[in-house]
């Protein structure tokens, strides 16, 4: 872990104001901020590691567990919040067998809700890594994921 550390930490100063620019380069590399890293982190900008967590914490793009190989989001816009989001995301929770904010233990499967995709007349939808899934019901969603295209 250290080699990768070192490898991002070199294309900066290690200044404190570097912290958050730090926190996006490692979890670029990592795919998330493993607790190894925050350390190290501080000790590179030399802020404290409550520094370092606080600022990791506050915003919401920072992770702090490894994202699934296939990232399953359900968008909750206003649209798709009309059309049935909430029952779209109870089935995807059960083919899954996790719940928003949880990653499958084999790695494979991170699930998150979102504000809005960006594909409200298709709703309700989500998207798996690039690939939106569009006008869902339970149904297709129990579908989607039997025959491996929920990936």
């Amino acid at each position: 872990m250290q080699e990768r550390l070192d490898a991002v930490f070199s294309r900066f100063e290690g200044k404190d104001h570097e912290l958050i620019p730090v926190l996006q380069a490692v979890q670029e590399e990592f795919g998330y901020l493993p607790e190894e890293a925050l350390l190290a982190i501080g000790r590179f900008c030399r802020v404290p590691e409550s520094r370092v967590y606080a600022v990791a914490t506050f915003y919401a793009q920072f992770r702090f567990t490894p994202r699934g190989k296939n990232h399953v989001m359900v968008c909750r816009g206003t649209a798709c919040h009309v059309r049935g989001a909430p029952r779209i995301l109870e089935e995807v929770q059960k083919q899954l067998g996790i719940h928003e904010g949880e990653t499958t233990g084999d790695l494979q499967y991170s699930l998150e809700t979102v504000a809005c995709i960006g594909a409200c007349g298709l709703s309700p939808c989500m998207m798996t890594n690039q690939r939106v899934e569009a006008k869902l019901t339970p149904k297709k969603v129990a579908e989607l994921f039997a025959k491996g295209d929920g990936k």
